[in-house]
């Protein structure tokens, strides 16, 4: 069981490491290397106990954190920018595949009714 709290710390400062920087670009080894870890092992029990990989993890945070820019005046190319992306095409796909809908079709409902929507 010690092994397990020790990962599940390693995780969180990965976490939180993320968190604080989702707009830059990934990298594995420098991740790893920040929790002392192999980049296999890091990236193994990043994923069993989040259930995502640290790539999907900062997507999600990207994501989420472009639709709350969405949700006051900001439109889909500012914010897809704002939050990392390059493209602003991978951007919509992405949202779409996340929400269900394209950043311009939620924008509208967001903008409706701000404060009903749950944004994770």
């Amino acid at each position: 069981m010690r092994g397990f709290c020790a990962n599940e710390a390693v995780v969180v400062t990965a976490l939180n490491y993320l968190k604080e920087h989702f707009s830059e670009p990934v990298n594995m080894k420098k991740l790893a290397e920040m929790v002392g870890m192999s980049v296999s092992s890091f990236y193994q029990n990043f994923k069993t106990l989040t259930g995502m990989t640290p790539l999907q993890y900062q997507k999600k945070l990207r994501l989420c954190e472009a639709r709350k820019l969405l949700m006051t005046e900001s439109d889909a190319t500012t914010a897809a920018y704002q939050v990392g992306y390059e493209s602003l095409s991978q951007f919509s796909r992405e949202y779409k595949r996340f929400f269900g809908v394209s950043p311009s079709q939620d924008v509208k409902k967001l903008r409706e009714e701000p404060y009903t929507r749950i944004l994770y």
